[in-house]
């Protein structure tokens, strides 16, 4: 038996926005991977540490799955969510909609997949479902992991099934475009207002600017924080580079996405937020090279140099965000054409 839907396989730099991207474009919506990001209004910051953690991580978005629902409230898509405890019931589900002719999107655990490069638990992982057969799932995945990529239906299976932090049960989901759709245009600023209310205003202080004052005061101290900072130190930098798609904690996204908003709308403080985004996305890729040259030199004065330069991006980002609040409050401004 094999189910295999045409779609339009690309990898982009985020696995949940190369999921939603394919998902879209099926129904004939065409965004670019940074207003997917945006709209969703995807960018956060979180500085995380648990007992059970190894070592502190970094994050520089929203929760997973967030950023589909912020998306799907924003232009109106119709977001079907199915999760179950019985793997058999899980396989079902997605079969279905395959069958129906309909990819899917899947939450799963990364390391299970037999094509993934780099082999750690992350139970956030977003991929694309176009087709199976006897042996193989086929799966589009970021350009990092391939794009069109396939893996064993016992490897699938196995990824779904994980539990851990941030893991799902067995999660999958469809996304209907209504025939009414909102100019996505139009749905600029109430995605970007709220973005920047979140980052303003985070209701505990790991969160928004606030987290990221908090990591320029504990990253000096992470030189104590391991028994092995030459490998849990670049580890953290090479997560913040990679996992930040290419750099700079999904700054370079965001940036991206004000850039294209700024086509659109004539906004001094969208272009206000655009310069500064700019500049915090460069001085992130380079907190992360001091984080790494610190664990490879074992010189705590490069993590004193990134806890000032943290510092920094906390002021930065900021004032980008409160240049981004006052979007809602300027009279409505004429798209450009």
């Amino acid at each position: 038996m094999t189910t295999v839907i045409d779609v339009d396989a690309r990898g982009m730099r985020h696995c949940e926005t190369t999921a939603l991207g394919v998902l879209l474009r099926h129904q004939g919506l065409d965004l670019s991977e940074p207003m997917l990001f945006g709209l969703g209004s995807g960018l956060s910051f979180v500085y995380w540490d648990a007992k059970n953690m190894d070592f502190p991580f970094l994050g520089g978005r929203v929760k997973p799955f967030e950023l589909t629902r912020n998306l799907a409230a924003t232009l109106g898509l119709e977001l079907l969510v199915q999760e179950t405890a019985s793997p058999r019931k899980a396989w079902e589900n997605v079969r279905a909609s395959l069958d129906a002719g309909r990819p899917v999107g899947l939450q799963l655990d990364s390391y299970h997949l037999e094509y993934f490069s780099s082999k750690v638990h992350f139970g956030g992982h977003v991929v694309a479902m176009y087709g199976y057969d006897d042996h193989d799932a086929h799966l589009v995945d970021t350009a990092q992991q391939g794009g069109a990529v396939s893996t064993s239906l016992a490897s699938l299976a196995e990824a779904r099934a994980a539990r851990g932090p941030m893991t799902a049960r067995h999660r999958s989901f469809t996304l209907t475009v209504p025939r009414d759709l909102p100019s996505p245009a139009e749905r600029i600023v109430p995605a970007i207002t709220a973005c920047a209310d979140a980052f303003l205003d985070p209701p505990i202080a790991n969160l928004g600017h606030r987290g990221i004052e908090k990591a320029a005061k504990l990253v000096r101290t992470w030189l104590q924080r391991t028994d092995a900072p030459e490998r849990d130190l670049p580890q953290a930098a090479l997560l913040m580079e990679k996992a930040g798609t290419g750099g700079a904690l999904f700054r370079n996204l965001y940036r991206d996405f004000l850039d294209e908003c700024a086509q659109l709308l004539d906004s001094e403080h969208l272009r206000t937020g655009h310069g500064l985004y700019a500049e915090a996305a460069t001085l992130w890729t380079e907190v992360a090279e001091m984080i790494a040259k610190a664990g490879e030199s074992g010189d705590a004065r490069c993590l004193v140099q990134a806890g000032t330069v943290l510092g920094d991006l906390s002021r930065i980002e900021r004032e980008a965000m409160q240049a981004l609040s006052r979007l809602g409050s300027e009279p409505p401004s004429a798209l450009q054409p």
